[in-house]
């Protein structure tokens, strides 16, 4: 999303419930990431990673680290609504690109609990996060409606969105430079990601030869 979670406050029942849900969902988030974590350790020592598997895992997690750098280098927390690059397909590329690497590595490992484990999560966080962000956007910036209409939450648009009036995305509220911005993606710190999946990559290809091996040792 092009701006920041902001607190929620009093409002709607249907707003007041997404506040219950986000707070949960901060509560839960450290929790469902180390059972997540623990179960793919398990599903990796269960059945060894298959090389086939991990190859066309790439074909998900690749496009994934690119469109989560791709956004990186336009969004502007706080200061504009971003509606050009990615953001001109879809309202929240760096969700769909976690997304993307996500399947990417369930496909690896070809597990369905790992996957089922991942849905699960993602629908968890990220529903109430989506719904936090837009609320403090549609406050923030009046173009967001209008923005919401021509691009759709998730699944991206084939076509980039023209904003009204034929305008530039991005000029009509104040931006100098709509185009990728290195700096950006360094202050965002979106190589992370990047460093984050090697770090699983590896773990594929290496943790249970080595943990194999140092079982074998012990015995």
């Amino acid at each position: 999303m092009s701006g920041t979670r902001n607190p929620l406050g009093p409002g709607t029942p249907q707003q007041d419930f997404i506040a219950i849900w986000q707070r949960l969902a901060r509560r839960i988030r450290v929790p469902l990431g180390f059972l997540t974590a623990a179960l793919y350790l398990f599903e990796l020592f269960r059945h060894g990673p298959r090389p086939w598997a991990i190859a066309w895992s790439l074909a998900l997690v690749a496009p994934g680290l690119w469109l989560r750098g791709y956004a990186a280098g336009y969004v502007k927390k706080n200061r504009e609504l971003t509606q050009t690059g990615p953001y001109a397909h879809t309202r929240n590329p760096l969700y769909l690109g976690s997304m993307l690497m996500a399947a990417g590595f369930a496909v690896a490992l070809l597990s369905w609990p790992v996957a089922v484990a991942l849905a699960c999560g993602f629908a968890a966080i990220y529903i109430p996060v989506i719904a936090s962000e837009e609320r403090f956007l549609r406050s923030t910036f009046p173009e967001f409606d209008a923005y919401c209409r021509r691009v759709p939450r998730l699944i991206p648009r084939l076509t980039a969105a023209e904003p009204e009036g034929g305008a530039r995305a991005g000029q009509s509220s104040g931006a100098s430079d709509s185009g990728f911005s290195l700096s950006l993606y360094l202050r965002h710190r979106e190589y992370n990601a990047a460093i984050g999946a090697a770090l699983l990559y590896l773990s594929l290809l290496c943790l249970r030869p080595a943990m194999t091996a140092i079982f074998a040792r012990v015995r």
